[in-house]
């Protein structure tokens, strides 16, 4: 049977008391950050897809644009227990990327690998607070 926190790892419900302080806010923060590094990176995307490529058409130029804003928007959602997965979304599109020019595919599975840890440190900390570990849960 599953723990809540394992269901929602954000709910932070525990036996253990609350840490004193929120070690979500601090994981919102790394996924934001990621994600405007990300967008970045993107953007970098449009000159190597213009001189390395078959240049740039109206459909590369739309894909790559589009990913940009929709990590851009998933900036303000990492506070929704769909964040995570909408991260991961992302990340497949990326990859999919192959097909409009494979720059593009191998930067979505270099941010995939990043995205795999975050998940795993996600699951970590909800670990961590089950067990009362984390700094300001012990007496």
């Amino acid at each position: 049977m599953s723990t809540p926190s394992e269901s929602n790892p954000e709910s932070g419900r525990s036996q253990f008391g609350a840490p004193t302080k929120d070690p979500w806010k601090g994981f919102r923060g790394i996924a934001s950050g990621t994600l405007i590094l990300e967008v970045i990176v993107v953007l970098l995307t449009i000159p190597v897809v213009q001189v390395v490529g078959d240049g740039l058409n109206w459909f590369s130029g739309t894909y790559i644009l589009g990913l940009a804003v929709l990590m851009i928007l998933g900036c303000g959602i990492q506070g929704r227990p769909w964040a995570m997965k909408y991260n991961i979304a992302l990340q497949v599109l990326l990859i999919l990327g192959f097909f409009v020019h494979y720059s593009i595919g191998i930067m979505g599975i270099v941010f995939a690998l990043v995205w795999a840890y975050l998940v795993y440190l996600r699951k970590d900390i909800a670990r961590r607070m089950d067990e009362g570990l984390l700094p300001g849960q012990r007496d």
